[in-house]
């Protein structure tokens, strides 16, 4: 499977969304609040190395991972405001 890096970086951020989204609701540093962040993480290593791109790509994939979480924080904040 040999995806670009905008490809990828999509991927990424989709896969955030719903973790940023229940982390929003989360108590800050709970056990929720801290799965919410680190389960995407396996998917996202697994999906850089069989995309066929190096580590050099990390940089981009960590900002489309932080982006993908505030983006699902925020979506949560307009569903209850």
């Amino acid at each position: 499977m040999i995806m670009s890096i905008n490809e990828l970086m999509l991927v990424v951020f989709l896969i955030n969304l719903p973790f940023g989204y229940m982390r929003s609701k989360a108590a800050r540093f709970s056990r929720q609040w801290i799965m919410a962040i680190h389960i995407p993480v396996p998917f996202v290593f697994l999906l850089r190395v069989f995309s066929g791109l190096n580590w050099t790509v990390m940089p981009l994939l960590v900002l489309s991972d932080v982006a993908g979480q505030l983006a699902g924080g925020k979506l949560r904040k307009r569903d209850i405001g």
